[in-house]
């Protein structure tokens, strides 16, 4: 006997749903699939992006208990140092007009002297995000700083950049009372395309300090291959804050 049309109907109505049905299970699986390999992918960005940070913080914790001269390389990683006849003690220009610089990095030179120069004394540790201008560093070299400069390579290796913020640690203080001898500051030297030409071949870390009298002074280079604890202590028993030409200014 045939079926009768309202018998077919429902049948179609059945099969249509469980198409329907079938269609719909299979667009979520797709979407939750989507949704996962976003997950997927966003993990993996986030964990690249603070990768590095979160070494860099295990690095620089596994040095609390060294001395500077115990932090990175031994000292013969740089090279000897290099002093030449400096000028512009006490030369200001408007901030923030910018002075080009011929060493990389400075050691001396024009420099700003308006409010937020030099950088803070508290402030011993700069990324490129945060780094005051060449010319207010150069104002702090003036005063009787010495600077840690480091480049791209160093920026980019979480345990290199992790003893950098280690010895920055060293020389950070409690308290009202400031000991002009923690005159120190660790900072970037950016790309060519911002601060000017790049550091000789193979050397990623730089030290410079201006040293003199108003009347005559000195600027002083050290280049290193890695960061070297050791080497910067020499370098700044030997070139102390005392020997700069405002050595008694922040």
């Amino acid at each position: 006997m045939a079926k009768s049309s309202k018998s077919q109907k429902t049948e179609r109505q059945k099969l249509i749903e469980e198409t329907l049905k079938k269609q719909r299970t299979a667009e979520k699986k797709r979407g939750n699939a989507i949704v996962l390999v976003a997950v997927a992918i966003a993990v993996v960005i986030i964990g690249v992006a603070t990768y590095p940070m979160a070494r860099g913080a295990f690095e620089e914790s596994k040095y609390e208990d060294d001395a500077l001269s115990e932090i990175g390389a031994a000292a013969s990683t740089c090279q000897d140092v290099v002093e030449k006849a400096g000028s512009d003690v006490g030369s200001h220009v408007d901030e923030p007009q910018q002075v080009t610089y011929d060493a990389a990095p400075p050691a001396y030179g024009a420099h700003w002297n308006a409010i937020g120069a030099p950088a803070p004394f508290e402030d011993k540790f700069y990324d490129a995000d945060d780094r005051p201008e060449l010319e207010q560093l150069v104002h702090n070299l003036e005063h009787g700083y010495t600077i840690l400069w480091y480049d791209e390579t160093i920026a980019d290796d979480a345990t290199q950049l992790g003893q950098i913020r280690a010895i920055a640690n060293k020389f950070k203080e409690s308290g009202d009372a400031k000991n002009y001898r923690n005159k120190f500051i660790a900072a970037p030297w950016l790309d060519s395309d911002e601060d000017g030409a790049r550091f000789p071949d193979g050397q990623h870390v730089a030290f410079t300090h201006w040293k003199g009298t108003t009347e005559e002074s000195t600027g002083v280079w050290q280049y290193c291959g890695d960061v070297s604890g050791a080497a910067l202590e020499t370098f700044m028993d030997t070139y102390p804050y005392t020997d700069a030409p405002e050595a008694t200014i922040i």
